[in-house]
């Protein structure tokens, strides 16, 4: 019987030292981290950090407000799609489904402020807008305006308001997007992290100052 070990034809000591060269000191493989002990605890939701936008709605009497939601994501490149959830009790609830438009507004450490007043404070005590000294600026497909203040406005269309419980989600399709050119490159490349972009996670709100690494660099050849 034959007890030698068998041989990886197409393994050379390069190929065996790539995969180290991929993960540079501090951003090792999985493999190499420890196990951590973990405790269960109930159902709930723990997706952190999450985006913190100011959604900017109207009825069609032409009142308008701002509302900060966290709930919101991404759900499709083609056609683009994005998703707000929005309690039914929630004043701007009626707006969103009377005119089926509203303008997602991406925030900053400089709207930091903002944001929370306007997750806290309803808008049938107050003019939002008037009260933050923010800038109405007039949307080019739908009816709420955009927040001058806000480096990226996503003008949306609602699809389809889905009841899920706590929650209704309206899936929208994007029909316009506007960028402060601030951050714009001599090439036109449209550089966000320089605003200062801002997340949500357990009651707190972090600016996000470093790049870890960009889509891919994990497998991108050095």
């Amino acid at each position: 019987m034959n007890n030698r070990k068998p041989v990886m034809k197409n393994q050379s000591k390069t190929g065996r030292k790539s995969a180290a060269k991929q993960f540079p000191k501090g951003h090792g493989s999985a493999v190499h981290k420890a196990v951590q002990k973990k405790q269960q605890w109930k159902p709930g939701n723990m997706v952190y950090p999450v985006p913190a936008v100011m959604v900017t709605v109207a009825d069609k009497q032409g009142r308008d407000n701002i509302i900060t939601v966290a709930w919101t994501g991404t759900v499709c490149t083609n056609p683009p799609m994005v998703y707000i959830s929005v309690r039914p009790e929630r004043y701007s609830y009626h707006m969103l489904q009377e005119t089926g438009e509203f303008v997602m507004n991406l925030t900053t450490r400089e709207l930091a402020f903002a944001t929370d007043y306007c997750g806290v404070k309803s808008g049938r005590e107050v003019d939002k807008f008037q009260e933050l000294h923010l800038t109405r600026q007039k949307g080019a497909e739908v009816a709420p305006p955009l927040i001058g203040e806000s480096p990226v406005n996503i003008e949306c269309r609602i699809t389809e308001c889905v009841p899920l419980g706590s929650h209704h989600m309206f899936l929208a399709e994007v029909v316009a997007v506007h960028v402060s050119e601030i951050y714009m490159d001599k090439k036109g490349a449209f550089h966000l992290e320089q605003a200062e972009p801002m997340v949500y996670s357990h009651g707190k709100y972090f600016d996000l100052n470093h790049v870890l690494g960009t889509f891919g660099y994990s497998i991108r050849k050095r």
